[in-house]
């Protein structure tokens, strides 16, 4: 019992997290598409509005743990899109590295995490379906 409460909580916290990073996509999508923009990406405006929906429909799934795996897809999907060409340290001016490779390294280990939840036999503990 202590295991599925505690992936309860975990679940609640990630899912939470997601949800919240995927609202700020829509809260904030005039500041994020200026972002977006100066990082050259194509069609900045709907890239952040896409990447959004990923997060929230990701952060949902693994709150509720409906299609748990779908979700961490979107998770998944939303890390590979963002990550290499948002974070890309190397490719910045000294001065910005340090702050864009925190960055690159957490957005690489909340991949990880993601993936590593795949190997979880659904259905998960508590899910609402």
């Amino acid at each position: 019992m202590a295991y599925e409460t505690l992936f309860l909580i975990g679940r609640l916290i990630a899912g939470s997290y997601y949800v919240m990073s995927g609202a700020n996509h829509f809260l904030q999508w005039n500041m994020l598409t200026g972002y977006a923009k100066s990082k050259n990406v194509p069609l900045a405006k709907w890239a952040v509005l896409f990447s959004g929906l990923l997060l929230l429909l990701g952060g949902v799934s693994i709150l509720t743990g409906v299609y748990p795996q779908a979700g961490v897809a979107c998770v998944a999907a939303f890390f590979l899109g963002v990550t290499f060409k948002m974070h890309n340290y190397w490719a910045m001016p000294k001065e910005e590295q340090p702050a864009q490779k925190i960055n690159f390294m957490k957005n690489m280990a909340l991949l990880g995490s993601a993936l590593m939840w795949l190997a979880i036999e659904t259905p998960w503990p508590f899910s609402l379906m």
